[in-house]
């Protein structure tokens, strides 16, 4: 249990440094953290908690600190949060059921990938939807989908660049997949 605590920690930790510290838009850890608790964590409530509490408190500083001056008031959730914390949600799901936590490099590929593009495409329906910047018809859709184009990209490539590193540290960490290496 006090493996799983550290592990918590740190995966909190960098989650909510990557987003605090300068970076490209979407540049984080936070998807990496969410697949990787969702294949460690046998307990899937704790599993949610880790990359949702990492999201909570960054949001927490970013609205609060760094933005400050666009509100009125202290915010505890960002505009439009529900789909943002469904899509980090998700992510922990594909996770918990994509067989990534076998030292499979493939696996983890396409639930790195499969849970950026997922995230992009709630999200920015969701920004469709609550957005004035958008008209309220398929075009408006298509035209939040291709403004949000670059966001899914360095999405995408952070969730990989991150899990990878995640991953690959445990991996290589674990005595379970370092015998499992050796022998086969």
């Amino acid at each position: 249990m006090k493996k799983e605590l550290v592990l918590a920690l740190a995966l909190i930790s960098i989650a909510v440094a990557t987003r605090l510290l300068p970076h490209w838009p979407n540049f984080t850890a936070l998807g990496a953290a969410a697949l990787f608790s969702g294949a460690f964590y046998k307990r899937k409530s704790f599993a949610l908690v880790i990359p949702l509490l990492a999201l909570f408190i960054s949001d927490l500083v970013i609205n609060n600190v760094v933005y400050a001056s666009y509100f009125d008031g202290f915010q505890f959730f960002t505009a439009g949060f529900g789909f943002i914390y469904a899509g980090v949600a998700f992510a922990v799901l594909i996770g918990s059921y994509a067989s990534i936590s076998k030292s499979k490099p493939q696996n983890l590929a396409l639930a790195g990938l499969s849970s950026a593009l997922f995230f992009y495409l709630l999200t920015n329906f969701g920004a469709w939807l609550g957005s004035p910047l958008y008209a309220q018809n398929f075009g408006g859709l298509i035209a939040s989908y291709v403004a949000g184009l670059p966001f899914l990209i360095n999405g995408a490539i952070a969730t990989l660049v991150y899990s990878f590193g995640i991953f690959g540290l445990h991996w290589y960490t674990s005595k379970d997949s370092l015998v499992s290496t050796v022998k086969g």
